[in-house]
This record gives structure tokens, sequence and C-alpha cells, in this order.
């Protein structure tokens, strides 16, 4: 019969393997409190514990001088078993979702240490060796950010990358072994409120209603873990802007926001507000022929006559509106929209964000009409601010054949 492995014995295994040795300890059950699976905890616990009395023990005859000194033979014995259960049980675990690593400066250690211990009759500390930091208040033991991947032909763990992070959650990439294709996790923050939560579920619920190819994709919700899958993208608008500012052509910048138009344009036809305007929200797909456009971050977007919206009076978002302060945020309107996709373009088209370093009259007149104090000034409509950015790049282009 085939050997079928099984997370929830290899726990209990090590946990008598420990009890056995009389390696039990609860002192430091506070620094693993954050780990659900109780078998887990309490082996780090354990573990931990099993470190700290080792360590301290071998403190004793800490730092050495030029000849080392010896380490009596129990403790080495010990200390070999527990280094020997560490290292098998990250073996074993580094393909499940409780994949795990040990803290930098411990795993130097137990290396250190599997070079000089003996089982029999002591080990001699090396020469110059100075007292080990025993961590009373910090874990040594950290789990690996993964994610369990799922299909009807194929279930596999894949650790995260992390790539960014924001005021809700946190952003990974990991490879799916299965399509051998990359993908984005996004994970919720642990510190999160219910109203935070259901905010961020929201978001994934949004992006998924929307069939557009200028909306990122998202793929499969996580519940228990508040997390979900979405299609990876090459570059933030930011971060391509940045490093291709200096080569860039006027019809590269022309491109990025004719796409944006037609982005924004179907947002509004659904009666959605983003709400969130910014470099960092626009995203960037790098194909041989193409470069392809897609909003993300849903997490603050307005559905226009619905109780959904939050009517937080926060301002939000990089470029929005500063009026929004006294307004408040949850009045935000298609004004207040069309005023960040004002400077969003104007951005793109000088690859500035200092507003009042931008020189050239076409373009600084197309911002400062989008942006006028006066709400009445402004573009009014999508198709009215359309318009005047193709008539800008139009002029723009014109100056530049001549």
């Amino acid at each position: 019969m085939a050997f079928r492995f099984n997370i929830d014995n290899v726990l209990e295994t090590n946990i008598r393997e420990l009890i056995s040795h009389g390696i039990t300890s609860l002192e430091y059950e506070e620094l693993y409190k954050d780990i659900s699976n109780e078998k887990l905890k309490t082996l780090f616990t354990h573990l931990h514990g099993g470190y700290m009395n080792l360590f301290r023990t071998m403190n004793e005859r800490l730092p050495t001088g030029d000849y080392g000194a010896h380490f009596w033979a129990d403790p080495s014995r010990e200390l070999i078993f527990i280094i020997e259960l560490t290292i098998s049980l990250q073996g074993s675990l580094k393909t499940t979702e409780w994949a795990f690593s040990v803290d930098e400066y411990y795993d130097s250690l137990i290396k250190q240490c599997r070079e000089f211990l003996s089982k029999s009759g002591g080990s001699t500390l090396p020469p110059h060796m100075n007292k080990i930091t025993l961590y009373y208040v910090e874990p040594i033991f950290n789990l690996t950010e993964s994610v369990v991947v799922s299909g009807e032909s194929h279930s596999f763990v894949s650790n995260l990358k992390p790539i960014g992070n924001g005021s809700y959650a946190n952003v990974f990439r990991y490879t799916d072994e299965f399509y051998h294709r990359d993908f984005v996790l996004k994970r919720a923050k642990k510190d999160l409120s219910e109203k935070e939560l259901q905010r961020f579920k929201r978001e994934f619920e949004e992006m998924q209603s929307l069939h557009s190819p200028y909306i990122v994709e998202v793929y499969s919700y996580n519940e228990a873990k508040h997390e979900y899958i979405m299609e990876l993208m090459d570059f933030t608008l930011e971060k391509y802007i940045s490093k291709n500012n200096s080569s860039m052509t006027l019809q590269e910048r022309k491109n990025i926001i004719m796409q944006l138009l037609r982005a924004y344009g179907y947002l509004h036809s659904k009666n959605i507000y983003h709400r969130d305007i910014s470099p960092k929200n626009v995203l960037l797909k790098q194909y041989d022929d193409v470069l392809i456009v897609k909003l993300s971050d849903f997490g603050l977007v307005k559905l226009v006559n619905s109780d959904l919206t939050s009517e937080n009076t926060d301002l939000k978002g990089s470029l929005n509106d500063p009026a929004l302060k006294v307004e408040g945020f949850g009045n935000y309107g298609l004004l207040h929209e069309l005023y960040a996709i004002t400077l969003l373009f104007t951005y793109i088209m000088t690859g500035k964000l200092a507003w009042d370093k931008i020189k050239d009259p076409i373009v600084k007149s197309f911002m400062e009409k989008g942006t006028n104090p006066d709400k009445t000034k402004r573009f009014q409509t999508l198709e009215e601010l359309g318009d005047a950015v193709k008539s800008c790049l139009a002029k723009l282009e014109m100056i530049k054949q001549f």
C-alpha cells in the first residue's frame, strides 16, 4: 500500500518525540498565537522553549577564548536532536501551506552548531564564539507566505513573493505549476476591521462583475483567508514612466491615454466612479507588439445611487480634488473624477507629478481647465475631456513635426 502523507500525523509524531525527550514549554506560546494550526503552534512553542533552554546553558560557557570551551554531553545530544527535528520538519512541510522558515540569525546559528556538536563525550565550542542572543519576545519560526491552489485536476502549494502593499492588503506573486504561468495574490491584512474586510471583498466582486479588456481580471476569492487571485501585469504606470520617460514617444503616450479613456468610459457607463485614480492603480502589460493598459484597485469605487458606498469623508486617491476635504469623500461625483483623470493624463504627457513645473502652455492649459477650482469651468463630461486631450496631443504632434 502506498504511503499517504498526512500533516496532522507528522505534527503529532514530532510533538510526541519532543515530549519523550522532556522538551516541552508553553512559555513562548504568545509568539505563535497567529498560527491557526494548533498542533504546529504547540510544536513551535516546544521547540522555541527547547532552543532557549539549551542556548541559555551554552551561554554559561560563552564567550570562548583562543582555545574554545567544553560543552557538556547531555545538552549537546539534546541540541543535536532538536536541530535534526527542526530540519526534518522543515523538509516535510516545505510543499504544504504550513511551510516555515527559521529566523536568519538562528538559522545561521544552527548551521554553526551542526559543525561542532558531538553526540558522545560532549562538544568543543569553537574559539572566539560569542554569547547567543536569546529570543524571549521574537519568534524563531515564521510561516512562509504561500497559497494553496486547487482545481478539478490539480492541487499544490506555491510560495509567495511580495511585490507590493497598500492600506488594506499585501500583494504577492506566485507560479501556478499546472498552467506554468505567474499570477498575483492579493491578501487582506490581518488587522482589518469587519467593515474593511467587507470592502476588500467588494473590491473583488466589483472587478469580477466587470467585463472589459481595460480592467484587470480576477479569478477566485478565498473566504477563509480573505484573499483573491488576479492576473499578473508587468508594470504600474508609475514604474513604467519612471523607467522610460526620457525615451517615450508621443505616440506611446497617446496610446496609453486612449486606452484609459475607454477604460473610464466603460466604468462610467456602468455608473461607477473609481475614486482612487493614481499612476499606481493603472497597470501595463507588455506584449511583443502592443502595450495594454488596465485599471486595478477598486476598493474605493462609488456606485452611483447605491447605499453600498462608504461615506467616509477622509480624502482618498493621490490625484483627487482637494475640495473633497471640505465637501466630503462620500460626495465624490463625476467632476471630481474628471479632475483626477485630468492630472493623470497630464502626468502621462509630461512624466511629471510636480504640477508647478509644467511649463508647456498647451499641456498647462489642458491641466488648468480640468482642475479649475470653479467646477463650472472644468470639463463637464468625459467626452469633453477626451476631445480636449486629443486636441492637446494633436497640437503637440504638430509642434514636434516643425
